[in-house]
């Protein structure tokens, strides 16, 4: 069997080709990655040995670079028919025992939403990397924000979900070791929301000892003592989660899309049950929002007007900040969202005072300022979108927008 047949489930190598060709993650260093094998390296780092996907640009890389290395750490690559096969796919190798992923972009992400709902209903953990390009329809091939809202809102019912914004080679590599720890600790499904220019822009990543970075598994009942007769599957632990056996592990679970009982029976229908069974897997994620959620703040001290950003935005958005405030304007904060969803409204309260104006450049006609302005109703007088579409933002588009409406509101015209 060649080295290179990929997609086989047998053993690729023998016991000595292994011992030649076999290497595990990325040894502690620095290197200077794409994003997208950032992203490959930290779903490695994660224990992460199954990938099914479909190739889309601007995601492709991804997939290329887990046919490399997946099955250089004794994990497993497949190429599946299309993206609905590839999400469903990941439910199954998790199941069955493993961390699993694909990555994909805007038409494909959408195909990927039945799964998605059924991976919130089954509470199976997986990973999904959107890696963001502009629509409706096949758009274009430039970077977006433009899923951000499909990623909490596309699936079907009203399950929860995480989802993570990288800005950086860096954090490809970072938050994908934190989305599955999330996926793991919640059994939920995590959608990383990417983008185009932060997985085709080269960094420096550092890559850390295995003992400095916590890398979170399932609890499973055999590890808790539960007897295979008294295994509940659905039955929360410590009012958390439901231990998670694999297939082949003797305990009896119904892996199914349907509402259910703590013991996995799907017939009992009663509307007590039904609300039940989706209100638990809801607030499991809605309920420890400012628990899972990550919020970064500068400059936050005293500041009457904000800049907000998420993702590669960021990083125009940042530097936008510190050149205003170099330019005298002192009052200007600026507040980065790392996690998207759950949406951390009571985290964000608690770092932001009363406020004149909140600016919010984002790749995309203006989404996320909505529940953002949810959040803020009772501590700004004024939401303001920098749209732009296609590309990343500019400091100076930034900057001027900004200037542009603090010069109308000193002047008392108002925005």
């Amino acid at each position: 069997m060649s080295v290179n047949d990929h997609t086989a489930f047998e053993p690729l190598l023998t016991e000595e080709e292994a011992k030649k060709v076999l290497r595990g993650p990325l040894p502690p260093g620095d290197y200077y990655l794409f994003g997208s094998d950032a992203c490959v390296e930290g779903a490695i780092f994660a224990g992460c040995r199954y990938y099914a996907g479909y190739p889309i640009t601007p995601a492709s890389e991804i997939m290329e670079k887990a046919a490399e290395r997946l099955p250089q750490v004794g994990g497993r690559f497949i190429q599946m028919e299309d993206e609905i096969s590839s999400a469903c796919s990941l439910i199954g190798a998790s199941w069955a025992g493993v961390k699993a992923m694909t990555a994909t972009s805007g038409p494909g992400f959408s195909l990927m939403m039945e799964a998605v709902s059924f991976a919130i209903m089954s509470e199976t953990p997986l990973l999904i990397v959107n890696v963001q390009r502009p629509g409706p329809g096949q758009g274009y091939i430039t970077s977006s924000q433009e899923d951000v809202m499909q990623a909490r809102w596309g699936h079907h019912g009203g399950g929860a979900l995480i989802a993570l914004a990288p800005s950086s080679v860096q954090e490809m590599f970072d938050f994908t070791i934190q989305a599955f720890n999330y996926a793991e600790e919640w059994r939920v499904p995590v959608i990383l929301l990417a983008d185009e220019t932060v997985a085709h822009m080269r960094e420096r990543l550092t890559v850390p000892a295995r003992d400095k970075v916590k890398v979170i598994n399932r609890i499973k009942p055999q590890d808790l003592g539960i007897p295979l007769e008294k295994y509940l599957p659905y039955e929360p632990y410590e009012g958390k989660v439901p231990p998670m056996p694999a297939w082949g592990d003797g305990y009896r679970v119904n892996v199914v899309g349907l509402v259910h009982h703590p013991d996995g029976n799907v017939t009992k229908y009663t509307p007590e049950m039904h609300l039940a069974c989706v209100s638990r897997i809801y607030q499991k994620i809605e309920d420890h929002a400012d628990e899972i959620a990550q919020v970064e703040g500068f400059f936050l001290k005293g500041c009457r007007n904000l800049v907000v950003a998420y993702g590669t935005t960021t990083r125009s958005a940042l530097e936008a900040v510190q050149e205003l405030r170099g330019k005298g304007m002192t009052d200007l904060g600026f507040l980065r969202l790392k996690t998207l969803w759950p949406f951390p409204d009571g985290k964000i309260r608690s770092m932001v005072g009363q406020m004149e104006n909140i600016f919010f450049p984002e790749m995309n006609l203006g989404y996320m300022i909505h529940p953002l302005r949810e959040a803020l109703r009772d501590r700004a007088k004024n939401f303001i979108p920098i749209p732009c579409l296609g590309q990343l933002h500019s400091p100076d588009l930034i900057i001027n927008k900004v200037e542009e409406v603090i010069g109308k509101y000193l002047c008392g015209e108002g925005i």
